[in-house]
């Protein structure tokens, strides 16, 4: 089945941003377009496009992002099999995390799920919130 929703990133350097999310996050090219400086890159059910800004074809007239960091009030979560993994693949790349990792629980009506996460920004800013399922527990302070 594929995704109903696929965000694309307009990125400064097409080969720097899939090295970042492939060798480092885990996708994998599912293709690309060289030519455009363009992937379709694939990790579980989660997708996401990468096109370089001033290749291909581009989306000007205002709608481009013209300065670090991009993606200013968005960040995307991914779900992710083990955030420990990529946590030492960032670390050893020397890369900050813009949120530390973190145990959270969010209400959903008499239930909380659980989310071990943190946040990274990729190469041109972009958030990147990537979690790990933890389990389903109830919201027992919580009343209608």
């Amino acid at each position: 089945m594929r995704p109903a929703l696929i965000p694309e990133f307009a990125v400064t350097d097409w080969r720097a941003s899939r090295a970042f999310y492939c060798d480092l996050i885990g996708f994998s090219v599912d293709y690309e377009r060289p030519e455009d400086g363009f992937s379709m890159l694939q990790l579980g059910s989660a997708r996401l496009m990468i096109d370089q800004i001033g290749v291909g074809r581009t989306f000007g007239d205002g709608h481009l992002p013209d300065a670090y960091p991009f993606g200013r009030g968005l960040n995307v979560q991914i779900e992710v099999p083990d955030v420990d993994v990529i946590l030492a693949r960032l670390e050893s790349a020397g890369r900050d995390l813009y949120l530390p990792l973190e145990d959270r629980w969010y209400r959903n009506d008499e239930t909380e799920l659980g989310n071990r996460q943190f946040v990274v920004a990729d190469p041109d800013g972009y958030l990147l919130r990537l979690f790990q399922h933890i389990g389903v527990r109830p919201a027992d302070a919580w009343t209608p």
